[in-house]
């Protein structure tokens, strides 16, 4: 990974526009995840493939609509390096476990689950990116280890078990994602890496309903939160990148655990669906030690 520009040299200016766009990324992301739990309990019969597919179908529109008029569509397919490909893979398979689980177990404890990408991360930097953690990165991911074993005690009960474990999934194919953003380095555009990511994710999807069959939604709301969802995935992608591309990096990673909050939150409002105690320690030290860790990492790398 190249070096982060030191939080110092960032205007205040450019500060808090990076914090209003992880703002309004993480509001999008966890609007996004209502949408897909509620199609779930509107027609709990339709598979998750189906919300994930329309995600991403929506999600490709909007990418290619403005290439396909300025005439360089071929640009999205940038360096054809393979940490393009596998990013495109990963990020996939994440995604489809992601939508599966939270219309298992819930918006905010699937969220937090998930959030565990940022430790993988971590945990999985001195290996595939040559860069050392330092004793406190080390602490940082303990901790939030300890939070993800409260958290992901299954209840046994339905798919509980399952659920838990798509979202732990989840999080470590994000990150596995990620360290290939990385990989690629800045040899390609964001919109080339978001193109591989709906490009195999479709591909999957195509694969799958071809051998399990594809089920419509019969319901005229469910294709309405599955535009709504597909647009707010897009909005939050859009701005989660320029908040990254504007601001420092530690300051947004930060910020951008107000997404699983907001989840958990609209999980209470919306459905009643409230963690035990137990669960809600595990989101805590989740979201404290998730806080932390990117400062913990650039404060290590100075």
């Amino acid at each position: 990974m190249q070096a982060k520009t030191p939080i110092a040299t960032f205007s205040r200016s450019a500060k808090l526009r990076g914090l209003a766009c992880m703002i309004v990324a993480s509001l999008m992301f966890s609007l996004m995840n209502v949408c897909v739990y509620a199609i779930g309990q509107c027609e709990p019969d339709l598979p998750a493939q189906v919300v994930s597919f329309g995600r991403l179908l929506i999600n490709m529109i909007i990418l290619l609509a403005p290439a396909l008029l300025a005439g360089n569509s071929l640009s999205l397919f940038g360096d054809f390096r393979l940490s393009l490909w596998l990013r495109g893979l990963f990020g996939s398979l994440a995604l489809m476990l992601s939508f599966a689980s939270i219309q298992m177990i819930g918006l905010g404890e699937s969220a937090f689950l998930a959030a565990s990408s940022a430790f993988f991360v971590a945990l999985l930097s001195p290996l595939v990116l040559n860069q050392q953690n330092s004793g406190l990165v080390w602490l940082a991911i303990l901790g939030a280890m300890v939070g993800l074993v409260l958290l992901f005690e299954p209840r046994f009960e339905g798919n509980d078990f399952l659920g838990r474990a798509f979202a732990l999934g989840t999080g470590f194919l994000a990150a596995l994602a990620y360290l290939m953003v990385a990989k690629a380095g800045r040899s390609n555009s964001t919109e080339s890496i978001i193109f591989y990511f709906c490009l195999i994710g479709l591909a999957i999807h195509l694969a799958y309903f071809g051998y399990v069959g594809y089920q419509s939604p019969r319901s005229v709301d469910v294709w309405v939160m599955l535009l709504v969802g597909g647009i707010s995935a897009s909005i939050a992608q859009f701005y989660m990148t320029r908040s990254y591309q504007i601001a420092p990096a530690a300051l947004v990673s930060a910020a951008s655990y107000l997404s699983p909050v907001l989840s958990l939150a609209w999980g209470v409002v919306l459905f009643s669906r409230t963690p035990d105690n137990k669960a809600l320690v595990g989101c805590a030290l989740i979201l404290l030690f998730g806080v932390m860790l990117p400062f913990l990492g650039a404060a290590g790398k100075k």
